[in-house]
């Protein structure tokens, strides 16, 4: 039989994805980011051949405020 490779090393230390990981932890999103990110999904969950459009998804996102039911 083959001999396998342990594929529980320790990973290499990559210093620049650390350094960007760090950055995407410290980042603050804002509104706009967050519109364009929920029009995003709105837009990639419509069920193919729909209607909905990008600019469609983007209003909606406007329109539809999602909010907590008291517990």
């Amino acid at each position: 039989m083959v001999e396998r490779k342990s594929a529980l090393k320790r990973a290499p230390a990559r210093p620049e994805l650390e350094a960007l990981l760090e950055m995407a932890r410290r980042h603050v999103v804002t509104d706009d980011e967050l519109r364009a990110q929920r029009a995003s999904f709105v837009y990639g969950n419509a069920p193919e051949g729909s209607r909905i459009t990008r600019e469609s998804a983007a209003a909606s996102v406007d329109r539809l405020r999602v909010v907590r039911l008291p517990a």
